[in-house]
């Protein structure tokens, strides 16, 4: 019954019996979909910000506001809601492979309006399966969320990423087997309930009815049945990265060809690439029609019934439908290829700011990393300020010295006299020893027409406002204010900034950007950790009259990837490496430029 190679020819033989109506069903449901998901997931969250009344910038306002009644009522509903499309497009395939030969539209229209019909019976099925999976995980995610804060929540992100202390491996030591736990427990609810939707749909059943009816076709098969879907969806997700990595290799060698000369090489990669949009579409609808198959075919066959493959018949006039759809498709993929070839620039402007200095060629935070960013042609120095234990201003991201030094103390509680006698080149190597914590004036003092200066505030509680306007006046005593731009992950500390001086530059860093969030912040910059940067947020940030820096990026890829989506800043521990690339793309021509930039979107 579950044998790998005869269960995948079924599913390519019901694929391609039906493929005029499941095409012509995909695109009827994704335009409905897209017209009623995208708009209500994105007004609703906007309502939801609005009546809060709050900012939510900073991680701990997003998680406040999760955890609140209104919010997690949002994220519950964003969760059965995303199910629900799937179910409703699952539940809409299988009534079309289900349905006697006819014309392809009438097949899907009819089975569209099948699903439509029975929606108040597929929410309650979905509320039913997705409020148990919830159910069941909430008391697991409880517990990691209290093991979490008792293991590190003392610690920032960024140390616990980029250094890995072992108390963070002795956290996944512990977690690693409560998840496996709850991902077994998951698999078998899921694989108990796997054929409910064929059950409610083709039997009629009521969603209670449609569970109850799963567990039985499903008793003794659950096992074999995960190693089949599992397997197969790694194959599904397996065939676009093949697919894009040939596409790549052979279109950007086919292109290279070409004469450069913008008349002819525009012409040829806004085909090229509609051609990959196209093709793209082609596969994203053979994957999610491959489940749906999967599902029903796994159902036939656990009901004993030999599903019978027939032929839609192919109607002698496709009419205007059939010329709308076709053209519509290819309007859309040539107007994606035209919005993706204007977005590439050929002149690449972008501020290089070291993060922390050179920090991966000298100790971080110290005047030797800061000289090494000037030689490597950085525009600006970032560091992190604190006060001591007497309030002056020195440079150190932690305010506890344990990890460059081993010392278990903390800044705040220490004079500037105590402070600068720790050595923290030592860790960093020999050549390094005997290096300082510097003061922020040493650092202003070394910074004047050398570099600029990002300056990034990092207060203990109480601390804040002090801090502000200390650094403020000694970069205003400095002169140095024009050279300089005042950073925080906290949108109050901006704030803050602000209202002391409304000229000063400030960034404020966000792990998430929700909608309309930005409306909150008086920011002129927004940073953004790079692994959230798209192309569809940076136009957004630009649109409000901000500029836009990620950080921190250190592979050499991703650097050329933030320039051609035409980021304004780029924070790196790599300086060089970021000026080397600005320095090659200056002496490339423009059709070299314009072939670099379309391999830097392919990978993304």
């Amino acid at each position: 019954m579950l044998a790998p190679r005869p269960l995948i020819q079924d599913i390519a033989r019901q694929i391609r019996a039906h493929l005029r109506s499941l095409i012509a069903f995909h695109l009827f449901f994704t335009l409905l979909a897209s017209a009623v998901w995208v708009p209500l997931s994105a007004n609703t969250l906007s309502g939801l910000l609005h009546r809060i009344g709050r900012p939510v910038l900073s991680n701990g306002q997003i998680l406040d506001v999760a955890l609140s009644p209104w919010g997690l009522i949002w994220l519950l509903a964003a969760v059965g809601l995303s199910f629900l499309v799937i179910f409703l497009q699952q539940a809409g395939m299988m009534l079309v492979v289900s349905s006697p030969a006819g014309n392809r539209y009438r097949v899907a229209m009819g089975s569209l309006w099948d699903v439509l019909r029975r929606f108040p019976a597929l929410v309650m099925l979905t509320f039913l399966q997705v409020g148990s999976h919830l159910l069941l995980a909430a008391p697991f995610a409880i517990g990691l969320a209290h093991l979490y804060h008792a293991m590190l929540g003392d610690i920032e992100p960024y140390i616990l990423i980029h250094l890995k202390p072992p108390v963070l491996w002795d956290f996944v030591a512990i977690a690693t087997p409560i998840l496996l736990v709850l991902v077994l427990l998951s698999a078998a609810l899921y694989f108990r309930w796997f054929l409910a939707l064929p059950s409610m749909m083709l039997e009629g059943l009521k969603p209670i009815a449609a569970l109850e009816r799963s567990r039985e076709l499903t008793q003794g098969r659950r096992f074999r049945m995960a190693l089949l879907v599992v397997g197969i969806a790694l194959l599904v997700i397996a065939i676009p990265i093949v697919f894009t990595l040939g596409f790549n290799a052979l279109g950007s060698a086919l292109l290279g060809q070409l004469p450069e000369r913008n008349s002819v090489l525009v012409p040829a990669m806004l085909a090229y690439l509609a051609l990959y949009i196209v093709t793209t579409i082609a596969l994203t609808f053979l994957g999610i029609a491959a489940n749906s198959m999967l599902v029903i075919t796994l159902y036939h066959r656990a009901i004993g019934r030999v599903a019978v493959f027939r032929s839609a018949a192919i109607p002698q006039r496709s009419g205007v439908i059939a010329w709308g759809a076709e053209i519509l498709l290819l309007v859309f993929a040539l107007g994606q290829a035209g919005w993706i070839l204007h977005g590439f620039e050929i002149n690449d402007h972008v501020t290089i700011t070291a993060h922390r200095g050179s920090s991966l060629v000298a100790p971080e935070n110290t005047l030797a990393a800061m000289n090494q960013a000037i030689v490597d042609g950085a525009d600006y120095l970032e560091l992190d300020v604190r006060l001591s234990g007497d309030g002056e201003v020195v440079v150190s991201h932690d305010n506890n010295l344990s990890r460059l030094t081993g010392v278990d103390r903390n800044i705040s509680d220490m004079t500037l006299e105590e402070i600068e006698q720790v050595d923290v080149g030592s860790y960093f190597g020999d050549a390094f020893v005997g290096e300082r914590i510097p003061t922020f004036q040493q650092i202003l003092d070394n910074a004047k027409h050398r570099i600029g200066l990002y300056v990034e505030l990092k207060p203990t509680p109480g601390t804040a406002e002090q801090l502000a306007r200390q650094v403020l006046a000694q970069l205003k005593a400095s002169r140095m204010t024009d050279h300089a731009v005042i950073a925080s992950l906290s949108p109050g500390v901006i704030e803050m900034v602000k209202g002391l001086d409304d000229d000063m530059r400030t960034t404020l860093f966000l792990q998430f950007v929700l909608p309309g969030a930005l409306n909150t912040t008086d920011a002129d910059i927004i940073g953004l950790r790079h692994t959230q940067a798209t192309p569809s947020l940076l136009r957004t940030i630009h649109d409000s009259g901000r500029g836009v820096a990620v950080w921190t990026v250190n592979d050499i890829g991703d650097m050329s990837r933030y320039l051609d989506m035409g980021v304004d800043n780029i924070i790196t521990d790599r300086p060089e490496a970021l000026t080397r690339i600005l320095e090659e793309r200056r002496g490339m021509s423009d059709g070299e430029l314009l072939l670099v930039k379309l391999r830097n979107w392919l990978r993304s």
